[in-house]
């Protein structure tokens, strides 16, 4: 469920083309005019605004916001521009270019997300930035979490709900006899089955693996480390139960000293229109403190207000 809150009274495209022109007209940009129209508008309306901008004001609204914005307010703006699929070609972009490559946004992206997503993906991106995803994915990440980003972005997967008995005994059985029960661990099977099974039979095989064996996530833990681990119990987490697994994840963002805006920004920006009430009620379940309460106190001025805009009411 989404937490993003649209006007009752549909307004047009055009009269907030022409309110977010007169927000940028004069001495400086009248950010809180900016904030207001766009944190409540959903993908169709942002699309739309653009397309009215452009006709009206013969510029990119794109280019305008990054011209009138700063800081963290103009990059979580800019990423909520997009529609869910270019916003992460760009995310994926931004993690495997420039003088940060960052591994873990690109594997949240890679293995959270679904085959036909991943399809759509990889076309923007290619028309996007000329090279292909698989390509940059190779240059920066090697051994074994290479080779499961590289499954997950070329594999079609079942999307359906439709899961084999038979077939979820024999991969838990696989997945135990490649890790818990051998001296070392065969990568291939985890690779295999975590690539190419279905979100409803990798949750079947997690069940299946606890009543037989004992906590999947926890044989991951111990067979596996680093980049790969983390992508393995992306792809687990995001089958069994998504909204806790991102409510983890900017629990992580926010704990200790300062903050991760990064991994802030990306995850509030992409799941506020898809499945952030849930994450809100993971995030209260396991950690006591509401996400808006946590995210109020890591931010602040604009950046803060867009955000928790997104968020939704604080209950």
């Amino acid at each position: 469920m989404a937490t993003l809150i649209v006007p009752p009274l549909l307004i047009s495209p055009k009269d907030d083309a022409i309110q977010l022109h007169r927000a940028f007209k004069g001495f400086g940009c009248d950010t809180s005019a900016v904030v207001n129209i766009l944190a409540h508008r959903d993908s169709t309306q942002r699309a739309l605004i653009q397309q009215e901008y452009r006709i009206m004001y013969h510029e990119e609204l794109l280019k305008r916001l990054a011209s009138e914005l700063t800081g963290k307010l103009e990059t979580a703006v800019l990423l909520w521009m997009h529609d869910p699929a270019t916003r992460d070609a760009v995310v994926l972009r931004q993690s495997l270019s420039g003088d940060f490559i960052n591994l873990e946004a690109a594997t949240e992206v890679i293995c959270s997300r679904t085959s036909t997503q991943i399809q759509t993906i990889k076309q923007i991106y290619h028309s996007m930035f000329g090279t292909y995803v698989e390509h940059d994915v190779a240059i920066h990440a090697s051994g074994d979490h290479e080779k499961l980003l590289l499954a997950c972005l070329t594999t079609q997967r079942y999307e359906g709900f439709e899961v084999d008995r038979a077939m979820v005994e024999k991969d838990a059985k696989a997945l135990y006899k490649a890790g818990e029960k051998k001296l070392g661990t065969d990568e291939k099977t985890f690779i295999h089955i975590f690539s190419e099974r279905s979100r409803a039979h990798l949750a079947a095989v997690d069940h299946q693996y606890q009543s037989v064996y004992g906590s999947l996530k926890k044989a991951v833990k111990s067979e596996t480390s680093g980049k790969f681990e983390l992508a393995l119990l992306t792809i687990l987490q995001c089958s069994t139960n998504p909204a806790k697994y991102f409510a983890k994840v900017l629990h992580k963002a926010m704990k200790g000293l300062g903050t991760n805006d990064t991994t802030l920004i990306r995850v509030i920006v992409t799941r506020t229109e898809i499945d952030m009430q849930y994450i809100k009620v993971e995030y209260r379940k396991k950690y006591n403190k509401t996400l808006n309460d946590a995210v109020h106190s890591e931010t602040s001025s604009h950046y803060r207000t867009f955000l928790l805009a997104l968020l939704g009411p604080n209950h």
